[in-house]
């Protein structure tokens, strides 16, 4: 197929073809002139802050810009036959009080679980004639340990000791994502009765702390540690150790030796699917069938869903409060609320008029951390990827190894510093560290029959490069040339067996799904940027300076987008969490019920 299909001449611009399109894209009757919230953007935050809502009675519309639902967890064909996650492309954060709540197994969703989950194969001449050696990781802690035995024994036995550790600081950290950071405005500033209810905010973080008890020193340094400090601490092998790392550095333009690197580890091995934790999974028929089944959750109980209808403005009234939006098209919807999937940047920067904002939390947020490292490429092949660490089967049917997130250029931490050093000189990485995901191997309805999807997620590269170049099709390619090239080093083959490729860098992600810089989180997920201070100190609950105006989006507590990827909190990935859109929907319908 790659010779008759023209090889690398398919690239996404030579097939306009429509996205592809869940049943929303027009909602059930007419656009009403007013509804009591406002949701902009119909990402997966703002498809669950909207079925939350509608199913408390708030008459809730969505209004999306493009022609497709989801934001960056969609499913578009861009190469006749072959269905792409495009952006988003892994699930395990998605938090269970959300998969139950909306039902969403009802309304459509089908996962397909990954067991082994993680795959490194070593770049290595086979001595005695015996392949390369690679590293497959799964829910079997005796077969990893034999795994990991092949480069320590030591690390082996290091190893479940290590699982332990992490999990306990996962159970401390994990109710806190299901929760409203705490009001630090209303506990300053508040009446007495505001003060009272703000403690009880407080109460996640200390049952926390108990969690954690003694060794709360210890978990201290895994949140604001390099990880290479953290895991130099366990084990000794380079192969497990950068494996480990790619979960605490993907999607962030940081190195395993930046302070806090170890906080984007956490993320990352805190998901679990269907009951099971630590599961990460493909969603049936793509990242889109997510977002559908959550809008037919919306949907089903009243709300409307409006795709290629764009904000472009947030309304106030002459009092300061908001009353509602416009559209590009000029029409006004009125509404109580308004709740906006979108960034901060946008929200605050280009949808809210400029008046009704404080000049500096408008400052703040123009200043906001969005740097991202990442390239997104998708790859329509017409065989499986034939790795020499583990050699295909006769038939070419898929192996275990083929449905794991698969970490290529990640067999030693140093690689990864290499690679983020080169970002930080203005030049797309020599050796990209590159997580490569084959949704096919468990999904056969996304290729036609024989022929896969592949998924990279790439880093690093950076916004601008250095002397002014811009990311133009050259560049784009050339970059993407260089990725398959290290993927040919590992899987000979591969490159002939490519139909075609949609290469997405920071700034095409940031044109095309609305994420500032390219960044999936929306902003960065460093310290200074989290938890009560996320998007801002002050401002984490949701609400923001303008009355009515709430933000639901990744930009808020506690939201990673990602996962976008496989290991982190994945978030990485991308992980599709929806926590936010649940919390900001609390918080909407507490107000709502004082007003």
């Amino acid at each position: 197929m790659a010779a008759s299909c023209g090889g690398l001449g398919w690239a996404l611009r030579a097939f306009p073809r429509p996205a592809w399109r869940g049943t929303h894209s027009g909602a059930r009757g007419r656009l009403m002139p007013e509804y009591d919230a406002v949701v902009i953007g119909a990402g997966h935050n703002g498809l669950v802050a909207a079925a939350y809502l509608q199913r408390w009675g708030v008459n809730t519309v969505v209004f999306e810009r493009r022609c497709v639902i989801g934001g960056a967890a969609v499913t578009e064909e861009i190469i006749p036959g072959f269905k792409f996650s495009r952006a988003s492309y892994l699930l395990s954060l998605l938090r269970p009080q959300i998969y139950t709540d909306l039902e969403l197994k009802k309304h459509g969703l089908r996962l397909h679980l990954r067991n082994p989950y993680s795959f490194t194969p070593m770049q290595e001449e086979g001595t005695g004639g015996k392949v390369p050696r690679s590293l497959l990781l799964g829910t079997d802690m005796v077969e990893n340990q034999k795994q990991i035995a092949q480069f320590s024994p030591k690390d082996a036995q290091a190893f479940p000791r290590y699982e332990e550790f992490m999990n306990r600081l996962v159970s401390a950290v994990d109710p806190l994502l299901d929760t409203v950071p705490v009001d630090m405005v209303a506990f300053q500033c508040g009446s007495l009765l505001q003060r009272l209810k703000s403690l009880s905010t407080l109460k996640p973080l200390l049952q926390a702390g108990l969690t954690l008890g003694a060794q709360l020193p210890q978990y201290y340094q895994v949140l604001t540690a390099p990880i290479t400090k953290v895991l130099d601490q366990w084990f000794e092998s380079e192969p497990l150790k950068a494996t480990l790392a790619t979960d605490a550095v993907i999607g962030a333009m940081t190195s395993p030796h930046t302070p806090g690197s170890g906080y984007v580890l956490l993320h990352h091995v805190m998901g679990g699917l269907e009951g099971t934790p630590g599961a990460w999974g493909y969603v049936q028929g793509g990242m889109g069938a997510l977002s559908d089944a959550i809008a037919n959750s919306a949907t089903a109980h009243g709300a409307s869903i409006f795709t290629e209808k764009t904000v472009a403005k947030v309304q106030v009234n002459s009092g300061g409060r908001v009353q509602g939006v416009v559209l590009q098209d000029g029409t006004e919807v009125r509404s109580k609320v308004v709740l906006s999937n979108a960034s901060p940047q946008i929200t605050f920067l280009k949808l809210t008029p400029q008046e009704w904002l404080p000049e500096e939390f408008v400052g703040r947020i123009s200043q906001l951390d969005t740097q991202s490292p990442v390239t997104k490429i998708n790859v329509a092949i017409d065989r499986l990827p034939n790795f020499l660490a583990m050699p295909n089967a006769p038939g070419g049917q898929p192996l275990p190894h083929h449905q794991c997130s698969i970490h290529l250029n990640c067999e030693d931490t140093c690689l990864l510093h290499q690679a983020f050093q080169d970002a930080m000189d203005g030049l797309p990485s020599h050796r990209p560290m590159i997580e490569l995901c084959i949704p096919s191997s468990l999904d056969p309805t996304l290729a036609p029959p024989g022929c896969h999807v592949v998924s990279l997620f790439t880093q690093y590269t950076p916004y601008a490069l250095a002397g002014g170049k811009a990311w133009d099709e050259q560049e784009r390619n050339a970059y993407a040339d260089k990725v398959f090239d290290c993927i040919e080093a590992y899987a000979p083959g591969f490159k002939s067996s490519v139909v075609g490729r949609d290469i997405l860098t920071p700034p095409d992600l940031e044109r095309i799904f609305g994420l500032p810089g390219g960044n999936i989180f929306h902003c960065s997920m460093s310290l200074d940027q989290l938890y009560f201070a996320r998007p801002l100190p002050l401002h984490s609950s949701y609400r923001c300076p303008l009355p009515g105006l709430y933000l639901c989006g990744s930009g808020a507590h506690p939201e990673k987008n990602i996962t976008w990827s496989c290991a982190i909190l994945t978030i990485a990935g991308g992980g599709v969490m929806g926590a936010a859109g649940h919390n900001a929907a609390h918080v909407v319908f507490g107000d709502l019920k004082s007003m």
